[in-house]
């Protein structure tokens, strides 16, 4: 079912559109008329006996007014406003299809469903394919989803519901064909269709609490279901107004085209098989109003989030949540996307084909806000006008390109950035000064806040540096304007707000963050320093924040604090500083991972600008590929904190990598302590590389020894039994624990690397 390759998945979005219009094409069309008063079948009044293609009378699936099943059991877990009485679901027409094929719906329902069960077996049976064609209907259901399909087949026959437990092992992938699918709907050409519908509570298995209902969305479907526009036409529309979640699969959606509006109090569109769903858009029109309620993101995917045309604009609750958002990476490849949300989540930038700018705001741009992204010459590429307040905004168009210094505007205001990555100007490695730079002609740091300089350099242990490496991360091409830079504040890791006012999409940068009025606006810039962080390793941390001091005295209601992960994935926070240092502190995060704080004048301010960033971590681990539940995390968390195992990039541990002699070499001279020094006699040993000084200390030692021909085999890879051996002549009292049998990956040497520390 799943390709190895992105051309697989523009080939599976071919053979989809190819079989949307071969369906309609190869057999007749049921017409389905809607009415409160009578719902016809090709022109008949339609049956009430469930075995008919097309009956009406079926009992509707909602959440019932009761605690308890019969036998006193618990029922399920909705709460008092998402019950409902007998009386309320009992008003709603249920029209149920039966049958393979396809359906035109016309006509309306002020209280009803569109119901598609063809029988538990559907899921394997591959005919078992409905597609049903929009043209002009109106569905409303106060108690339940307004459409939803129970069991059709389901195209990625792979995959079995984690709820079960029955296939453990499977594993998804970004890509994947849902051709094949049952559930699919065309909008017609022209037609306006609405559905306006309900959710139903997880209800019970009686006498357990598995699942035996859930429905969240308003427009719903348990199998993997497709969308698509007439033949391509995206004239035809579909709205969706929910009470709850608007469009929801419990595996994949994909849509190819149509027209799509969703307004919803929580998300607009979620696919909820956990690491396992893909949401992918390969073309049409998708407007998302979602989190009207009191959270809510525009897309989330619980999976992965894979955008190849179309145009997509969606906002999200802007306290918390993202106008994208998916546990798996997000992959942008084509069309046009414009996200907003108070915190997006990052997208894949080794993994996505087409430039994308994501932007995290120093501070909330409230709604009416105007931003503008303008190329070098001045054209805008990009506007946009918030109709909800927003700190994050994530945007791609194909005219973005790469290497091309952009301008961003807000409300026609030039706009600075001061970090990228969704982290402070000069990650990793602290935050300290490029080598080698030095700050813009005449620039002058306000009174206050000199600060020593320091910090240190990040390194690799994985793999030597690309040549072009700078120790102080991504930064713009001098002459394109002021470069903020920071070092440490003390023990501090923080970077002001004198930022570029060039926004540089390169290779590796697509993340602008500390985004605040540039000195452009003429207002007074303000820069603020904050107490209470220390060193822990290698990293700045935050037990408690002492104080925040601006450099200029001025009202504290005008002071926004926001702590983002980084990348953001999962966690933002905000308050203002008049909240107080209790509420200051509470924005602290207790998870695992890397954060910034950002400490800004809050936007639409008349007079002041500006913002500080601090890059800081709780526990010790910076890595995005190593999380608390692998199985070397705490190993590899212990040879981190130590020094002896850094990185093989910003944010990554590469813990499946094998490991070289040259990395087991270094990895154990840090672990001594040894200084190094140049004056190998090997000949495959390249002078004052990264590796180069410890090869004599090691052979010194006798840990190593060449293959007697003057060769030390830098790159050769290490297995598990030879590191043993090596760890046994570092140290005689060495006693492996572990049963390693093969070639040496990374987590696996820091699992080893515990028993000698």
């Amino acid at each position: 079912m799943k390709r190895n390759s992105f051309s697989a998945l523009i080939l599976a979005a071919a053979l989809l559109l190819s079989c949307a219009a071969g369906v309609r094409a190869a057999g007749a069309v049921t017409e389905v008329v809607l009415s409160d008063a009578r719902v016809t079948v090709d022109g008949k009044t339609a049956s009430t006996d469930p075995t008919a293609a097309v009956y009406t009378g079926a009992d509707i699936v909602y959440y019932e007014d009761r605690d308890t099943y019969d036998s006193g059991s618990a029922y399920g877990e909705g709460t008092a406003a998402e019950r409902h009485s007998a009386d309320q679901a009992a008003a709603h027409t249920v029209v149920t299809i039966t049958q393979p094929g396809t359906y035109r719906l016309t006509g309306s329902l002020s209280a009803g469903q569109i119901a598609i069960d063809l029988g538990k077996e559907a899921k394997d049976d591959p005919k078992a394919v409905v597609t049903l064609i929009l043209d002009n209907v109106d569905v409303t259901c106060t108690v339940a989803p307004a459409l939803i399909f129970y069991n059709v087949y389901e195209c990625d026959r792979e995959f079995v519901s984690y709820d079960n437990d029955e296939n453990p092992d499977y594993q998804s992938s970004a890509i994947v064909d849902t051709s094949a699918a049952g559930a699919n709907v065309v909008i017609a050409a022209g037609s306006v269709n609405t559905f306006t519908g309900s959710h139903v509570a997880r209800i019970y298995k009686e006498g357990s609490t598995k699942k035996l209902h859930k429905y969240d969305g308003a427009f719903y479907s348990k199998k993997s279901m497709n969308i698509f526009g007439d033949n391509g036409d995206n004239s035809g529309v579909l709205n969706i107004i929910a009470d709850n979640e608007g469009l929801d699969s419990e595996l994949h959606l994909t849509i190819h085209g149509g027209t799509i509006n969703i307004q919803s109090q929580d998300d607009g569109i979620n696919t909820n098989e956990d690491f396992v769903s893909v949401t992918t858009v390969n073309g049409g029109v998708l407007n998302i109003n979602a989190g009207l309620g009191s959270e809510g993101d525009g897309i989330d995917s619980n999976g992965y989030l894979v955008i190849n045309g179309g145009q997509v604009t969606t906002s999200a609750h802007p306290a918390s949540d993202g106008g994208i958002d998916a546990d798996s990476p997000i992959l942008i490849n084509g069309g046009t996307l414009y996200a907003f949300g108070g915190r997006n989540d990052a997208a894949d930038s080794a993994s996505s084909a087409q430039p994308y700018m994501e932007l995290s705001f120093a501070s909330t741009l409230p709604a009416g806000s105007v931003i503008k992204l303008a190329d070098e010459s001045g054209e805008p590429v990009w506007t946009a006008t918030l109709t909800r307040q927003a700190q994050s905004v994530t945007l791609t168009t194909p005219a973005l390109k790469l290497n091309t210094a952009y301008a961003l505007y807000v409300d026609d205001v030039l706009q600075c950035w001061n970090g990228n990555s969704f982290g402070m100007m000069g990650r990793p490695g602290g935050g300290q000064r490029p080598e080698g730079f030095e700050p813009p002609e005449g620039f002058e740091r306000p009174e206050g806040t000199e600060r020593p300089d320091g910090g240190h350099k990040g390194r690799f242990d994985g793999q030597e540096p690309p040549e072009d490496f700078t120790p102080g991360g991504s930064l713009p091409p001098s002459g394109f304007g002021g470069h903020g830079f920071g070092g440490p504040f003390g023990d501090s890791t923080q970077a002001d707000g004198f930022g570029s006012t060039d926004f540089m999409l390169t290779e590796t940068t697509k993340s602008f963050s500390g985004v605040c009025d540039s000195d452009a606006s003429g207002k007074t810039r303000v820069s603020f320093t904050v107490e209470g962080l220390k060193r822990s390793g290698r990293n700045t941390v935050i037990e408690a924040i002492t104080a925040i001091t601006p450099s200029v005295d001025f009202d504290p209601t005008q002071v926004q604090l926001t702590v983002t992960d980084d990348p953001s994935e999962s966690y933002t926070a905000s308050c203002l500083l008049s909240q107080g240092m209790d509420a200051v502190n509470a924005l602290l995060p207790t998870v695992d991972g890397s954060y910034t704080l950002t400490v800004a004048v809050v936007s639409g301010s008349d007079t002041y600008t500006g913002a500080t960033q601090v890059s800081f971590a709780v526990g010790a681990l910076p890595f995005t590929d190593v999380g608390e539940g692998d199985e070397g995390y705490g190993a590899i968390k212990a040879v981190y904190t130590a020094g002896a195992m850094t990185g093989t990039g910003a944010d990554r541990f590469s813990p499946d990598a094998p490991v070289t002699r040259a990395q087991a070499v270094v990895v154990l001279a840090r672990l001594a302590g040894a200084q190094a020094a140049e004056g190998s006699d090997f000949t495959d040993v390249e002078s004052h590389s990264w590796y180069s000084g410890y090869v004599g200390w090691a052979v010194e030692n006798g840990i190593v020894e060449g293959d007697g021909q003057g060769h030390f085999l830098p790159n050769e890879i290490v297995t598990a039994q030879q590191m043993i051996l090596m760890l046994e002549r570092y140290d005689k009292d060495y006693v492996n624990s572990t049963n390693f049998d093969n070639t040496l990956n990374r987590s696996q040497l820091a699992q080893m690397l515990v028993d000698i520390m």
